[in-house]
């Protein structure tokens, strides 16, 4: 009888203890109700295991809400009655002086599957600058277009005869010249990808013979003006020959990256869908950029306002440019890395949006980058002929290699596979070819050369075609008419060569991010290997050698 009165008082204390958590169960299903309540940790009575106070948990049904978030916070099975200790009431542990709320811990984020679908909007002051340069460019040339028109009907005579001729020996020139490139852009793309091998010494040579041909042709005119830009075609003309001969060892494995980087072309017939939307596009804004030209005549200030609208026409072709280079980049470099078919529409559509911001800085800075490199090598030739110029020719060097870190031709890749801003696109490629060692080797790659000499070959021909036209009809625009006709086709061909640059780049870019892909052989590490042994040594940029420097 003795042993039966802990027991009553155990339930004396029981019946206390559930009304007590009677009142509490009421307080937090107002809570609940209010979205108020918050997770704590609970301290209750226990002894060697612990012992809860289970009477609030038997009264709800397994499914209640609240019996859920219960036992989320205590974070320990219910248990039943029968597994209940009958051991004497003990008294429980003072509770702690600040509940310290639950920390829920973080997903582990998942870049490789996340980032290949990132929605947000790269540079996006980039891309706001952009637009604005849009509506401005838009909004001038159509008020330019307006005034052409009213030059033509409500005019002096005078202004009337001078655009009337200006519409009938110069809008027909310019119109063909974009004719003209559009078909030569269409043509090298198709060339370059059935005849690799061939047509890099073809686009080396052509470039040269076509630009020393529209030289001589503008020399031959006998005019100032075309007399100068004649000069620069030659001039031009004998450096691209001096180029040719020195990267005549390069050729070849440019040759062989070319021919690998282009097989994957296949697997995707609509790959070049977005090139005929850019040069459709280009088409139809130079139609109208031309229409502005001419309204310029008859409005304040001609030549300021020509130059303006000629950085804009570059700026705008060079984004159509990196929007196409984007699209095969994604579709290719998915390819590479995923194995995955990629939708092209889906791909240009995103580049168009997501990644415009990306496109349109890079559009202003790897282009003056590239130029700065260029003056950076010449200087290099000088180094060692005096003082001054050494230190010049290894400052500029310098300079040059950190700004070629923030900024490169390679970074679309990452921009458009992983959603990336262009400087951090820069940094993290650049920071690939490192840990490969990588660096010569793209760095003595001449595929964007190639694509450049071809834009300039195009640009000649179509000087030579428009040049000797205009010569028999009106001879004071030659010398205009032919510098426009080397724009359009140096532009609208760029646009074209996107396809073989971004297939180029992507190769690049997705060896040095997984040299062990099946997809790719042994021939860059077979590269490497023989710079490493002294087998094959990357040309680098001449130097005047130092026994002809000595004094």
């Amino acid at each position: 009888m003795g042993a039966a009165e802990p027991v009553e008082e155990k339930k004396s204390d029981g019946g206390e203890v559930k009304e007590e958590n009677e009142e509490k169960e009421e307080e937090e299903m107002k809570d609940v109700e209010k979205g108020e309540v918050g997770f704590q940790e609970r301290v209750v009575e226990s002894n060697n295991y612990g012992e809860f106070q289970l009477s609030r948990m038997q009264r709800l049904n397994p499914s209640n809400p609240l019996r859920i978030v219960i036992n989320s916070a205590t974070r320990v099975p219910t248990a039943s009655p029968s597994q209940r200790p009958s051991q004497p009431h003990a008294q429980p542990p003072p509770p702690p002086a600040h509940a310290q709320p639950r920390s829920t811990p973080a997903p582990t984020p998942q870049p490789s599957v996340t980032t290949l679908n990132s929605r947000a909007y790269t540079d996006r002051i980039s891309l706001f600058l952009f637009l604005l340069h849009m509506v401005a460019a838009v909004g001038l040339v159509c008020f330019l277009i307006f005034k052409g028109i009213q030059g033509l009907i409500q005019a002096s005579e005078s202004v009337k005869t001078k655009e009337k001729r200006v519409l009938q020996f110069y809008l027909p020139q310019v119109e063909a010249a974009s004719f003209l490139s559009i078909t030569l852009a269409l043509a090298w793309q198709k060339a370059v990808r059935e005849w690799p091998l061939f047509m890099v010494h073809f686009i080396l040579w052509s470039s040269f013979l076509m630009s020393l041909s529209a030289g001589i042709l503008l020399i031959c005119f006998q005019q100032p003006a075309t007399e100068g830009i004649g000069v620069c075609f030659i001039a031009f003309a004998i450096g691209n020959g001096l180029y040719a001969c020195w990267v005549t060892t390069r050729i070849k494995f440019c040759c062989t990256i070319l021919m690998k980087a282009l097989e994957p072309v296949s697997k995707f017939p609509g790959l070049s869908q977005p090139i005929y939307w850019m040069l459709g596009a280009g088409f139809l804004w130079m139609s109208l950029w031309i229409l502005a030209v001419i309204g310029a005549l008859n409005f304040y200030y001609p030549p300021l306002i020509i130059i303006a609208l000629g950085f804009s026409l570059a700026w705008t072709a060079e984004v159509m440019r990196n929007v196409a280079n984007l699209t095969v980049s994604r579709v290719i470099s998915l390819y590479y890395l995923r194995g995955m078919q990629s939708n092209t529409q889906f791909c240009f559509q995103r580049a168009l949006t997501l990644n415009l911001g990306s496109a349109c800085l890079g559009s202003c800075f790897v282009p003056a980058i590239e130029a700065l490199r260029i003056v950076a090598r010449g200087l290099n030739l000088l180094e060692g002929e005096d003082e001054f110029m050494f230190s010049c020719a290894h400052c500029c060097l310098n300079i040059m290699d950190s700004i070629f870190r923030y900024g490169n031709g390679w970074a679309y890749v990452q921009i458009a596979v992983y959603g990336k801003g262009f400087v951090k696109a820069s940094q993290d490629t650049w920071k690939l070819f490192e840990r490969q060692a990588m660096e010569r080797i793209v760095d003595a790659d001449i595929t964007s050369a190639i694509c450049f000499l071809t834009g300039v070959c195009s640009g000649s021909i179509c000087v030579i075609v428009v040049a000797a036209w205009t010569a028999r009809l009106y001879q004071n625009f030659t010398a205009t008419i032919s510098l426009l006709a080397f724009f359009i086709g140096y532009l609208m061909t760029r646009i074209a060569m996107a396809v073989p640059h971004a297939c180029v780049s992507s190769y690049y870019v997705c060896y040095a991010e997984n040299p062990e892909n099946r997809l790719f052989d042994s021939t860059i590490n077979d590269r490497l290997d023989m710079i490493k042994s002294g087998r094959d040594v990357v040309v680098p940029t001449p130097r005047v050698p130092r026994q002809f420097t000595a004094t």
